[in-house]
Protein backbone atom coordinates (compact mmCIF):
# COMPACT_ATOMS: atom_id res chain seq x y z
CA UNK A 1 0.00 0.00 0.00
CA UNK A 2 1.47 3.26 -1.30
CA UNK A 3 0.47 6.46 0.71
CA UNK A 4 1.31 10.01 -0.96
CA UNK A 5 3.53 12.47 2.14
CA UNK A 6 2.37 15.50 2.33
CA UNK A 7 4.16 18.38 3.37
CA UNK A 8 3.52 18.88 7.27
CA UNK A 9 1.86 22.65 7.31
CA UNK A 10 4.58 25.50 8.27
CA UNK A 11 3.04 28.92 9.81
CA UNK A 12 5.64 31.57 10.45
CA UNK A 13 3.75 34.12 12.20
CA UNK A 14 5.06 38.24 12.82
CA UNK A 15 4.19 40.18 16.09
CA UNK A 16 4.79 43.02 18.15
CA UNK A 17 5.37 41.83 22.07
CA UNK A 18 3.90 45.41 22.78
CA UNK A 19 0.41 44.66 20.91
CA UNK A 20 0.02 40.83 23.27
CA UNK A 21 -1.92 40.56 25.77
CA UNK A 22 0.59 40.63 28.61
CA UNK A 23 3.42 40.85 25.77
CA UNK A 24 3.51 36.98 25.08
CA UNK A 25 4.44 35.98 22.16
CA UNK A 26 1.95 33.67 20.40
CA UNK A 27 2.18 29.46 20.76
CA UNK A 28 4.73 28.18 18.69
CA UNK A 29 7.48 25.68 18.01
CA UNK A 30 10.03 28.38 17.50
CA UNK A 31 9.58 31.40 18.80
CA UNK A 32 12.60 34.16 17.63
CA UNK A 33 12.87 37.69 20.28
CA UNK A 34 14.02 39.81 18.04
CA UNK A 35 14.09 42.69 20.84
CA UNK A 36 17.11 42.35 22.62
CA UNK A 37 19.86 41.13 20.50
CA UNK A 38 19.14 43.32 17.32
CA UNK A 39 18.98 47.09 16.94
CA UNK A 40 15.33 48.45 16.08
CA UNK A 41 14.45 50.87 12.86
CA UNK A 42 12.61 52.43 15.16
CA UNK A 43 14.73 54.26 16.57
CA UNK A 44 15.55 55.78 13.34
CA UNK A 45 13.21 59.08 13.00
CA UNK A 46 13.30 58.31 9.11
CA UNK A 47 12.41 54.49 9.34
CA UNK A 48 9.81 54.92 12.06
CA UNK A 49 6.51 55.52 10.12
CA UNK A 50 7.45 52.92 7.67
CA UNK A 51 6.72 49.20 7.95
CA UNK A 52 8.46 46.00 6.74
CA UNK A 53 7.44 46.12 3.55
CA UNK A 54 9.72 49.42 2.68
CA UNK A 55 12.79 49.31 1.17
CA UNK A 56 14.98 50.89 3.35
CA UNK A 57 13.48 49.30 6.57
CA UNK A 58 14.47 45.72 4.56
CA UNK A 59 17.66 47.02 3.90
CA UNK A 60 18.58 48.30 7.59
CA UNK A 61 17.04 44.39 9.41
CA UNK A 62 18.86 42.37 6.41
CA UNK A 63 22.05 44.87 7.30
CA UNK A 64 22.25 44.09 10.86
CA UNK A 65 24.67 41.65 12.25
CA UNK A 66 23.19 38.25 13.34
CA UNK A 67 19.82 38.80 10.90
CA UNK A 68 21.57 36.56 8.42
CA UNK A 69 22.73 33.57 10.44
CA UNK A 70 19.72 33.37 12.15
CA UNK A 71 17.90 33.31 9.85
CA UNK A 72 19.99 30.65 7.77
CA UNK A 73 19.64 28.56 11.08
CA UNK A 74 16.19 28.81 11.43
CA UNK A 75 15.70 27.97 7.86
CA UNK A 76 17.75 24.67 9.04
CA UNK A 77 15.80 23.91 12.30
CA UNK A 78 12.52 24.68 10.32
CA UNK A 79 13.87 22.20 8.01
CA UNK A 80 14.81 19.85 11.12
CA UNK A 81 11.52 19.52 12.52
CA UNK A 82 9.83 19.09 9.29
CA UNK A 83 12.28 16.09 9.12
CA UNK A 84 11.18 14.32 11.55
CA UNK A 85 9.86 11.27 12.40
CA UNK A 86 6.62 12.31 14.06
CA UNK A 87 6.80 15.67 12.20
CA UNK A 88 3.28 17.37 11.68
CA UNK A 89 2.98 20.69 11.50
CA UNK A 90 5.45 23.59 12.32
CA UNK A 91 4.92 27.26 13.97
CA UNK A 92 7.14 29.31 14.24
CA UNK A 93 7.11 33.29 15.65
CA UNK A 94 8.98 36.14 15.09
CA UNK A 95 8.17 38.75 17.69
CA UNK A 96 9.87 42.71 17.81
CA UNK A 97 8.47 45.41 19.87
CA UNK A 98 5.93 46.60 17.67
CA UNK A 99 5.67 44.08 14.76
CA UNK A 100 6.25 46.58 12.21
CA UNK A 101 10.07 46.72 11.00
CA UNK A 102 12.47 43.74 12.38
CA UNK A 103 9.88 40.68 12.75
CA UNK A 104 7.89 41.08 9.68
CA UNK A 105 11.30 41.19 7.54
CA UNK A 106 12.72 38.30 9.51
CA UNK A 107 9.02 36.43 9.06
CA UNK A 108 9.11 37.44 5.57
CA UNK A 109 12.81 36.79 4.33
CA UNK A 110 12.05 33.00 6.28
CA UNK A 111 8.58 32.41 4.18
CA UNK A 112 10.53 32.87 0.63
CA UNK A 113 13.47 30.81 2.08
CA UNK A 114 11.08 28.21 2.87
CA UNK A 115 8.41 28.52 -0.09
CA UNK A 116 9.23 25.23 -1.28
CA UNK A 117 6.96 23.91 1.93
CA UNK A 118 3.70 26.47 0.76
CA UNK A 119 4.25 28.72 4.59
CA UNK A 120 1.51 30.43 5.57
CA UNK A 121 2.77 33.73 6.19
CA UNK A 122 0.96 35.73 9.22
CA UNK A 123 2.01 39.41 9.97
CA UNK A 124 -0.40 40.21 12.74
CA UNK A 125 0.49 44.05 13.72
CA UNK A 126 2.29 45.23 11.01
CA UNK A 127 -0.76 47.92 10.47
CA UNK A 128 -0.95 48.84 13.81
CA UNK A 129 0.07 52.39 14.87
CA UNK A 130 3.87 53.03 15.87
CA UNK A 131 4.61 52.12 19.78
CA UNK A 132 5.71 55.19 20.88
CA UNK A 133 8.07 54.65 23.31
CA UNK A 134 10.68 56.03 25.10
CA UNK A 135 13.60 53.49 24.80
Amino acid sequence: MTTSQQTPALTITSFGYGHQDHGHAPDAHLTLDLRPHFRDPHVNPALREMTGRDHEVITAVLGTPGIPELIAATVQAARAFLAGPSAGPLAIAVGCVGGRHRSYVVASTLGAALADLAPDVVHLHVDRPVLHRTT
